[in-house]
């Protein structure tokens, strides 16, 4: 569950860097689903996904896949070996899966951002600041689950409190 919102909350942190995209956002007509993109719009696309740290969410998704595999062959101690042949002789094909899901990203990124928008936001990417900023998300990222978490059980408590107080008001009492 952390890891679902870290991956969100990389993906809600990467648009506030971009001002370039703040201001043509409003103005971008949405992509048809069929749309059909020129090979450089692609690979901006692809750039901008795997530059901006995106794509290392993908990396830890495999292995976990392998990981549930070996725990529920953890009763059968006798096929562990050729377990982990088998794992070891299909990880080109489980890398295969991973670019499978970049190039599904990139065309996702494609069909929201136009070429000019991709560019820009490459280029920050490409920047020292930017480099800095995708060097630095990992532990921005781990440290807003952890205030998140606080936050959340605090914010819930206020409401709760807030809702308790208005309802007795009006003569309810919660519990």
């Amino acid at each position: 569950m952390s890891r679902l919102i870290a991956v969100a909350l990389g993906l809600v942190l990467t648009a506030p860097c971009l001002p370039a995209l703040a201001q043509t956002k409003a103005t971008a007509p949405a992509a048809p689903a069929a749309q059909t993109f020129t090979p450089n719009h692609l690979a901006l696309a692809r750039e901008v996904m795997l530059s901006s740290g995106i794509a290392r969410s993908f990396d830890s998704i495999i292995p976990s896949f392998a990981d549930q595999i070996r725990k529920q062959a953890v009763t059968r101690p006798e096929i562990q070996k050729d377990l982990d042949e088998v794992l070891t002789q299909i990880q080109p094909e489980m890398e295969l899966q991973k670019q499978r899901m970049i190039n599904i990203a990139a065309r996702t990124y494609a069909a929201k951002l136009s070429e000019a928008e991709l560019t820009d936001i490459a280029n920050f990417f490409r920047s020292p600041a930017g480099k800095r900023y995708v060097e630095t998300q990992p532990a921005l990222l781990d440290e807003m689950v952890h205030e998140m978490q606080g936050w959340t059980e605090e914010v819930s408590e206020y409401i709760m409190v807030r809702v308790r107080a208005e309802m007795g008001k009006r003569g309810h009492n919660l519990q």
